[in-house]
């Protein structure tokens, strides 16, 4: 689908290359390894790619390839890419550690608040149930990010310490 869309440009001398060709300064041919992925109208793409990766190492992977795994080797670069630009000491890895350690926190907190749902219901104080907040529950294991079955956030729910101890 990218592909048929971004190659039809080849072959025409009135349309332009595509976005490594043009970055390379060079013509665009029907053979272009980069024509099907790195459209012109995303030049960023490609820059990114090849200051992190190099066109030559990008050529080299995506012609070991098969053509339909291409697209998707793309994706994963340029987003490898952009990771490193903005974090060029961690890349991914720091994307990834700082969702890991926002999970443990969520987790941290979902704990927290059934532990004083937990000490309310102890103390007979009546707490809505979920389904009567509209709230479905979440699979076992699970922490929401604030969508429906985020049992916590954005119920605006607070607690002080002494709460929490009692």
């Amino acid at each position: 689908m990218a592909a048929s869309s971004s190659s039809s440009h080849l072959g025409s001398s009135s349309s332009s290359p595509c976005a490594a060709c043009k970055f390379l300064r060079r013509k665009c041919t029907s053979e272009c390894v980069f024509a099907p992925y790195f459209p012109p109208d995303q030049p960023q793409k490609f820059a990114n790619v090849h200051k992190i990766f190099g066109a030559s190492n990008v050529t080299k992977i995506l012609s070991d390839l098969p053509v339909e795994n291409r697209q998707d080797c793309v994706t994963s670069l340029a987003f490898e890419a952009e990771a490193r630009m903005r974090d060029p000491v961690y890349g991914c890895v720091g994307a990834i550690s700082s969702a890991q350690q926002r999970v443990a926190s969520l987790k941290l907190e979902v704990d927290s608040l059934q532990e004083c749902i937990d000490k309310m219901k102890l103390k007979g104080i009546e707490v809505p149930s979920d389904e009567s907040l509209g709230i479905s529950a979440l699979p076992a294991g699970s922490v929401g990010f604030g969508g429906p079955g985020d049992q916590g956030a954005h119920l605006g729910v607070t607690t002080t310490n002494s709460e929490r101890d009692a």
